[in-house]
Protein backbone atom coordinates (compact mmCIF):
# COMPACT_ATOMS: atom_id res chain seq x y z
CA UNK A 1 0.00 0.00 0.00
CA UNK A 2 0.97 3.01 -0.71
CA UNK A 3 1.78 5.93 1.93
CA UNK A 4 -0.32 8.31 0.37
CA UNK A 5 -3.05 5.88 -0.32
CA UNK A 6 -6.53 6.80 1.30
CA UNK A 7 -9.16 4.65 2.17
CA UNK A 8 -12.92 5.08 2.34
CA UNK A 9 -15.27 4.15 5.28
CA UNK A 10 -19.03 4.48 5.98
CA UNK A 11 -19.95 7.92 8.24
CA UNK A 12 -20.58 7.73 11.60
CA UNK A 13 -21.83 9.80 14.59
CA UNK A 14 -18.52 10.46 15.87
CA UNK A 15 -17.60 12.20 12.97
CA UNK A 16 -20.14 14.89 12.73
CA UNK A 17 -17.62 17.62 14.42
CA UNK A 18 -15.28 16.33 11.93
CA UNK A 19 -17.71 16.93 9.32
CA UNK A 20 -19.07 19.78 10.06
CA UNK A 21 -15.26 21.65 10.18
CA UNK A 22 -15.15 20.75 7.09
CA UNK A 23 -17.92 21.94 5.71
CA UNK A 24 -17.30 25.63 7.03
CA UNK A 25 -13.54 25.09 5.62
CA UNK A 26 -15.16 24.68 2.12
CA UNK A 27 -17.41 28.16 2.36
CA UNK A 28 -14.30 30.15 4.63
CA UNK A 29 -13.24 32.26 1.18
CA UNK A 30 -16.73 32.81 0.46
CA UNK A 31 -17.75 34.02 4.26
CA UNK A 32 -14.70 36.47 4.24
CA UNK A 33 -16.40 38.65 1.93
CA UNK A 34 -19.42 38.52 4.26
CA UNK A 35 -18.74 41.51 6.49
CA UNK A 36 -20.05 39.48 9.38
CA UNK A 37 -18.46 38.93 12.64
CA UNK A 38 -16.87 35.83 13.46
CA UNK A 39 -19.38 34.32 15.72
CA UNK A 40 -22.15 35.40 13.15
CA UNK A 41 -20.44 33.84 10.37
CA UNK A 42 -19.49 30.20 12.52
CA UNK A 43 -23.69 30.43 13.16
CA UNK A 44 -24.85 30.85 10.03
CA UNK A 45 -22.25 28.22 8.74
CA UNK A 46 -23.91 25.64 11.51
CA UNK A 47 -27.27 26.29 10.39
CA UNK A 48 -26.58 25.52 6.67
CA UNK A 49 -24.41 22.62 7.23
CA UNK A 50 -27.00 21.09 9.12
CA UNK A 51 -29.85 21.78 6.65
CA UNK A 52 -27.32 20.79 3.72
CA UNK A 53 -26.80 17.33 5.92
CA UNK A 54 -30.84 16.71 6.95
CA UNK A 55 -31.22 17.35 2.95
CA UNK A 56 -28.76 14.69 1.85
CA UNK A 57 -30.45 12.39 3.96
CA UNK A 58 -33.86 12.55 3.70
CA UNK A 59 -33.29 13.13 -0.32
CA UNK A 60 -30.75 10.51 -1.04
CA UNK A 61 -32.17 7.57 0.72
CA UNK A 62 -29.18 4.82 0.63
CA UNK A 63 -26.71 6.75 -0.82
CA UNK A 64 -23.02 6.00 0.66
CA UNK A 65 -21.96 8.78 2.90
CA UNK A 66 -18.35 8.51 2.90
CA UNK A 67 -15.22 9.36 5.08
CA UNK A 68 -12.35 9.97 2.98
CA UNK A 69 -9.11 9.02 5.69
CA UNK A 70 -5.33 8.98 5.22
CA UNK A 71 -2.95 6.99 7.53
CA UNK A 72 -6.23 6.33 9.45
CA UNK A 73 -7.12 10.15 10.19
CA UNK A 74 -10.16 11.82 8.29
CA UNK A 75 -9.12 13.98 5.75
CA UNK A 76 -12.71 14.68 3.35
CA UNK A 77 -15.66 13.26 2.87
CA UNK A 78 -17.59 11.37 -0.38
CA UNK A 79 -21.47 11.34 -0.65
CA UNK A 80 -22.74 9.17 -3.52
CA UNK A 81 -25.30 7.56 -4.57
CA UNK A 82 -26.30 4.65 -6.90
CA UNK A 83 -28.86 4.22 -8.30
CA UNK A 84 -30.02 1.00 -11.29
CA UNK A 85 -30.01 3.46 -14.40
CA UNK A 86 -27.84 7.05 -12.60
CA UNK A 87 -24.86 7.50 -10.07
CA UNK A 88 -25.80 10.62 -8.22
CA UNK A 89 -21.97 12.05 -7.28
CA UNK A 90 -23.70 14.19 -4.28
CA UNK A 91 -20.58 15.86 -2.44
CA UNK A 92 -16.52 15.76 -2.49
CA UNK A 93 -14.89 17.69 0.08
CA UNK A 94 -10.95 17.45 0.96
CA UNK A 95 -9.49 19.50 3.86
CA UNK A 96 -7.14 22.20 2.09
CA UNK A 97 -3.63 20.61 2.98
CA UNK A 98 -4.47 17.30 0.99
CA UNK A 99 -6.24 19.67 -2.06
CA UNK A 100 -4.02 19.73 -5.23
CA UNK A 101 -2.55 16.44 -4.45
CA UNK A 102 -4.75 14.04 -7.03
CA UNK A 103 -6.98 12.60 -3.85
CA UNK A 104 -10.17 13.83 -5.45
CA UNK A 105 -9.41 13.02 -8.92
CA UNK A 106 -8.28 9.36 -8.03
CA UNK A 107 -11.60 8.89 -6.20
CA UNK A 108 -13.89 10.33 -8.75
CA UNK A 109 -12.09 8.38 -11.76
CA UNK A 110 -12.47 5.05 -9.65
CA UNK A 111 -16.31 6.03 -9.10
CA UNK A 112 -16.00 7.02 -13.12
CA UNK A 113 -14.45 3.35 -14.07
CA UNK A 114 -17.13 1.59 -11.96
CA UNK A 115 -19.88 3.56 -13.38
CA UNK A 116 -18.52 2.76 -16.96
CA UNK A 117 -18.34 -0.77 -15.91
CA UNK A 118 -22.28 -0.98 -14.89
CA UNK A 119 -23.13 0.58 -17.36
CA UNK A 120 -24.49 3.84 -15.61
CA UNK A 121 -24.80 7.50 -15.83
CA UNK A 122 -23.61 9.95 -13.14
CA UNK A 123 -25.22 13.31 -12.24
CA UNK A 124 -23.78 16.01 -9.72
CA UNK A 125 -24.40 19.48 -9.33
CA UNK A 126 -21.84 22.04 -9.25
CA UNK A 127 -21.98 25.72 -8.83
CA UNK A 128 -21.29 28.15 -11.32
CA UNK A 129 -18.76 29.48 -10.14
CA UNK A 130 -16.94 26.47 -9.03
CA UNK A 131 -13.17 25.70 -10.53
CA UNK A 132 -14.27 22.14 -10.09
CA UNK A 133 -16.37 22.13 -13.00
CA UNK A 134 -13.43 22.16 -15.30
CA UNK A 135 -12.52 18.90 -13.79
CA UNK A 136 -15.66 17.53 -14.67
CA UNK A 137 -15.72 18.76 -18.36
CA UNK A 138 -12.42 17.19 -18.73
CA UNK A 139 -13.82 13.89 -17.33
CA UNK A 140 -16.99 13.81 -19.74
CA UNK A 141 -19.54 15.79 -18.13
CA UNK A 142 -21.54 18.20 -19.91
CA UNK A 143 -23.98 20.69 -18.42
CA UNK A 144 -27.59 19.53 -19.18
CA UNK A 145 -29.75 22.34 -16.88
CA UNK A 146 -28.92 25.49 -14.74
CA UNK A 147 -30.70 26.48 -11.79
CA UNK A 148 -29.46 29.69 -9.49
CA UNK A 149 -26.28 29.17 -9.33
CA UNK A 150 -26.06 25.45 -10.00
CA UNK A 151 -25.21 23.66 -12.90
CA UNK A 152 -26.93 19.82 -13.22
CA UNK A 153 -23.78 17.84 -15.31
CA UNK A 154 -23.93 14.54 -16.54
CA UNK A 155 -21.47 12.00 -17.79
CA UNK A 156 -22.86 9.18 -20.30
CA UNK A 157 -21.27 5.48 -19.39
CA UNK A 158 -18.49 5.09 -22.08
CA UNK A 159 -19.70 2.25 -24.05
CA UNK A 160 -16.28 0.57 -24.51
CA UNK A 161 -15.96 0.07 -20.54
CA UNK A 162 -19.43 -1.43 -20.61
CA UNK A 163 -19.34 -5.39 -19.45
CA UNK A 164 -20.77 -7.45 -22.46
CA UNK A 165 -24.12 -8.74 -21.89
Amino acid sequence: MRKDAVTLRALLPDDMAFIERLYAATRAEEMSHSGWPAEQIATFLRQQFNAQHAYYQAHYDGAEFLVIEQAGLPIGRLYRNWGPTTVNFIDIALESHFQGRGIGSALIEEMLQRADAEGLLIELFVETYNPAQRLYSRLGFTIIDESGVYLRMRRQPRAAARKAS
